[in-house]
């Protein structure tokens, strides 16, 4: 399971003209599901990502996560995350999971930060999506399940 994790001010999603999801201070998390994960996978990056010290605390340093500062997340599934571009001109997506497969995944990890006490919103699975990302320093960072150490 792959996330690009990006602190916001805040974050919108819209489909087809509407908004359907939105967020202030927080993380929007663009969530990848790969052929090969499972709920650990989904335990592990919810855990890693309510927890990540990345808020800045009243010395200006990197010290609070998330669930310190009572901030939410938007959660955009986003399969591209799973595209090999290392031959030929056109992304190859055979790792990424079967949408439905992805969806289960997607909906669990959506579960769990819920049940951590975050705030989730969220797009629609599999539509086309216009994501507004008010990037906060920026500070971007990327997250896979598969390299834990």
């Amino acid at each position: 399971m792959r996330a690009v994790v990006q602190r916001v001010t805040r974050g919108s999603v819209t489909v087809k003209n509407e908004t359907v999801g939105s967020i202030g201070r927080g993380l929007v998390v663009l969530l990848g599901v790969g052929r090969d994960d499972t709920e650990e996978d989904v335990a592990y990056l919810a855990d890693k990502i309510a927890n990540l010290r990345i808020f800045e605390d009243s010395g200006g340093k990197l010290n609070l996560s998330l669930l310190d500062i009572k901030g939410e997340v938007l959660a955009i599934s986003q399969f591209t995350l799973f595209g090999d571009c290392r031959k030929g001109r056109r992304p190859n997506f055979t790792v990424a999971a079967p949408a439905a497969e992805a969806e289960s995944l997607y909906e669990k990890f959506l579960e769990v930060l819920s049940n951590l006490g975050i705030r989730v919103s969220t797009g629609r699975f599999q539509a086309m999506m216009l994501v507004e990302i008010h990037n906060d320093g920026p500070v971007t960072l990327l997250l896979d399940s598969k390299k834990t150490f």
